[in-house]
């Protein structure tokens, strides 16, 4: 984990609320670092509140996420994922990820690219065929 996720920069969401478990393994071996922003400073967490408005184009805010299957979580990644972005020279997180990332590490996570034509980011990506 320390190699692919050397740092974690997060808020103080209740999902960090014990950051000594994900820093450390149970041997007590260090496998990364996190790092809070100041409460009400997402601006110090810089392109990934990006992925937040990119999240609320599909799942409004107030919409309960509870019943999204792990497949569907998967997918908006992927469809996310997928998205050229002039702050990464017109690349997209995943192309910059299969350069950093070892392709089993994709390949475990499910993380696929999305063709541009085929990129969806609106309510009906997850809905249910």
């Amino acid at each position: 984990m320390k190699k692919t996720f050397p740092v974690i920069l997060t808020d103080n969401g209740s999902e960090f609320s014990n950051p000594h478990s994900l820093e450390f393994n149970d041997e007590g071996i260090g496998r990364t670092r996190i790092f809070f922003c100041n409460p009400g400073a997402s601006y110090q967490k810089g392109a990934i509140e990006k992925n937040h408005e990119f999240i609320r184009y599909v799942i409004p805010k107030g919409t309960s996420m509870d019943n999204l299957s792990q497949a569907q979580i998967t997918k908006l990644i992927n469809h996310i994922n997928s998205l050229t972005r002039p702050s990464l020279n017109n690349s997209t997180p995943y192309d910059l990820a299969s350069i950093l990332l070892d392709k089993k590490i994709l390949k475990k996570l499910n993380l696929v690219k999305v063709a541009a034509n085929e990129i969806q980011l609106n309510k009906n990506l997850l809905k249910k065929n």
